[in-house]
Parts: C-alpha cells; structure tokens; sequence
C-alpha cells in the first residue's frame, strides 16, 4: 500500500471527521430562560444576531416568561427536566438556591471570569466566596433626574452638596409652579429603592457599610444609617401633593408632563422616559455631605445569566457565557437596553446621553449595591420589605428616623445572627 494512498485515506477521514464536527456544531441550539419578555425583540433584533455572527455553529433562541411568573415557571421546568440550556438570574438567594439543588453549573473557570469585580460577582457566587454560578450581566445605577427645560429656564444647577440640594429644592418650591422632587409612598418601594438605598451609601459608605451590617459590627441604629433615614425625612415638604397617595406610575407620569423637576430615579427609568417626555433630561449623583467628601453610589448588580446542569450543549453554552464577558456583549448589550449597565470591566460608549452620564460616576465614586440583598434578607421579617414600609413611613411622617431604624434592626436582630 503506497504513502500517498495512506496519506489520501487520512485527510479524506481527517476531512469526514471536520464535516462531523461542523453538523454537530450547527445542531447546536441555545435556549435562554428569562424574565425580561420586555426585551424579547432587542434579543432577537440585536443581540443574538451580533453572538451568532461570530459563533456561526450556534444558534440562540431567546425565550422569556412574564415577570411575576418566572421564578414559579423555572422551578417547574428544571423539576421536570425541560428548562433551556441558560438560565437568566436573579441577584442573590433566589439563583443560590437553583445552584445549592444542583440545577446550575460553577462558572467560577470560565474564560473572562476576571473581567467581573468583586461588587459584580456578589450577587452570583457563594457565601464562602469561592464559586461564581452565574456570569454577572447587568446593573441598575441609582441618582437623580431632573428637568432640563425647568432647569434651564429658572438658571438652576445639579446641586453637588447635600446643602446645595436642599436650597435648590427651596428655590423650586419658592417659584411654587411644579413639584420640586417627585415620589409617592403608595407602593412603599420607592421610598427605599429611590429614597433610602439611593442616598444611603454616601453616608455608611459604600461596601463597608453593607459588609459591616452583614458582619454584625454595624448595625441599623449607628449613626449613618440613622442619618439616611433623617435626610429622607427632608425630603416631606418637596413632594408633590397628595404623595401618600401617588404609585409608581404616577410618579412617572408626573415627571414626563413636565409637572415635577427632579425625580430620584433608578436608570431603569431612562429608556420609558425617552419615549415618554418631550423634553430634555439630565442626571446627577446622590449629593455628598461635603464638598469634595468622597462618593458612594448604589451601583445595583441586577441581572445575570448561568448554566443549566443538565444541558445538552455544555460547549455551546460555556461558549455563550463567555461571549457575555466579552468588550463586545458589554457594547451591545448597554446601548441596546439604555440604564443596563455591562457590568464587566470593559470600556464601553454609552450613546444615549442620560445613560452615559449616569454610568461616569462609576469613575469618580465608588460602587455598592443594596444593604438588603445579600444574606440580610433570609429570614422573617424580611428585610427588604421591612426597609420599604420603614422608609414610606419616615417620608409619611408617622415614623420619625429613630423610630425607623429601631424597628429595622428589632426585626434583624430577631432571626439574624452573624456568623463568628
């Protein structure tokens, strides 16, 4: 048998072999589980068009449930087997416990893992702080909008101080013709996301704060977090009229009529406020005490996406996974969900202006998330939920600041021991 006969049966089989390993790859299919059905079309529109143009053997198939169905719907699917092969995550203990049943992948030596900080990966990885379980997404930044038109009409600036705010905010009311901060306590949330985590991080600083709260060696009664509740309680003679009453939408509406200047606002809000308000929008950080005190903002971890343990395509996936920590996702991903923020390490061009403006503060102050998410919320009284109605409250006047704090840490100190 001659050499070249040999070498031809080789590279017709080593061609064969190619061919296979093409048909496999083009039968890869990706299903992602999500709760962001409001996406569903920048999905499919964008970015999976820009992971499938450089993984050509990979198809993706975004398939989102309602929100308020999700978690119920996932836990169904991965008990019986059906779940898709990425599973969108939420922060904390709801994804800690689809990894602590076995239902998600470590992802802890996945390629880029180390594009992510450590205030990036707290919401996805374990008590011990050894394996990650989700590649961190997106968060959600907390400040202030405002209304440039009213702004600019009335000669006023973003206030830097605490007591640079509160003069704007007397200016504003002076004038007596639109609501000078626009939050309602109807549905309580606000009052904490917008109100209390927006201002608070400033004041008990950042990471340390939080980190102090969940070690034991702070609590709700120390001095900064009493002086959060104390500045929120400031806030009563700027709100609108009949702000017990005003929810959420309300509150939108009210600020895109151009009937409110400045709203405290999660990013979240940039995209519906675009297509809303016919009028300019700017933004700026929580005001520091002092001028040129260091600042803190609430830089939430929000969204992230795993590996379902039992998928068929595991090299696909990790493939997919590794793509989201890519300067490429993080482009993508921030511009085509304005007030998303790519929470990897990669530079990115933010193109909607009040986005852009929202994520350079990530230069200046230093990031931390909310203190009610990791770990502080397991147990009853649960502690988010206590923060809402304690924050309402102190905004309602029928708690003072002391009062609030107190009862916030009662209920902590009921269930919550830290560890030793």
């Amino acid at each position: 048998m001659s050499h070249s006969f040999l070498r031809g049966a080789f590279l017709a089989g080593a061609a064969l072999v190619a061919l296979a390993g093409q048909a496999l790859a083009a039968d890869a299919t990706l299903t992602i589980e999500s709760w962001r059905n409001d996406d569903l079309k920048i999905w499919q529109d964008t970015i999976i068009p820009a992971f499938e143009k450089s993984h050509p053997g990979i198809k993706v198939v975004f398939s989102p449930s309602t929100p308020t169905e999700y978690n119920a719907a996932l836990n169904a699917k991965l008990e019986g087997g059906t779940a898709g092969d990425l599973i969108t995550c939420r922060p904390f203990d709801a994804s800690l416990a689809l990894f602590q049943k076995g239902y998600l992948s470590p992802v802890t030596d996945l390629k880029g893992m180390d594009t992510f900080s450590d205030v990036a990966k707290s919401a996805w990885i374990t008590d011990d702080g050894k394996t990650l379980f989700c590649v961190p997404m997106a968060s959600v930044i907390h400040g202030f909008l405002y209304n440039k038109s009213i702004f600019e009409a009335e000669g006023l600036t973003p206030p830097k101080t605490e007591a640079e705010f509160f003069a704007l905010l007397d200016k504003i009311k002076a004038k007596g013709e639109v609501a000078p901060l626009d939050i309602g306590t109807a549905d309580q949330w606000e009052a904490a996301t917008m109100g209390y985590q927006n201002i608070g991080p400033n004041l008990w600083k950042g990471e340390e704060g939080r980190k102090a709260l969940i070690a034991g060696t702070q609590k709700f009664t120390d001095k900064p977090y009493v002086e959060a509740f104390e500045e929120l309680a400031k806030w009563r003679p700027y709100l609108p009229d009949g702000y017990q009453a005003q929810t959420y939408p309300d509150s939108q509406n009210l600020f895109t009529l151009g009937r409110a200047a400045i709203y405290p606002a999660g990013s979240w809000d940039i995209a519906a406020f675009n297509a809303q308000a016919d009028f300019k929008m700017g933004a700026f950080p929580p005001p520091v005490e002092k001028a040129g005190d260091k600042c803190y903002i609430s830089d939430h971890t929000d969204i992230a996406l795993g590996m379902n343990a039992k998928t068929k395509n595991p090299e696909a996936a990790k493939a997919f996974l590794e793509w989201l920590a890519s300067a490429e996702f993080a482009d993508v991903y921030s511009n085509a969900l304005p007030g998303f923020f790519s929470l990897s390490n990669h530079p990115v061009e933010i193109k909607d202006p009040v986005a852009a403006e929202f994520v350079s503060w990530r230069k200046i102050c230093e990031p931390s998330i909310r203190n009610s998410y990791q770990i502080l919320s397991r147990g009853t009284p649960n502690l988010e939920n206590e923060l809402w109605n304690v924050s309402a409250q102190v905004l309602n006047g029928t708690l003072t600041p002391q009062q609030a704090a107190e009862q916030i840490q009662k209920g902590l100190d009921s269930w919550y021991k830290p560890a030793k």
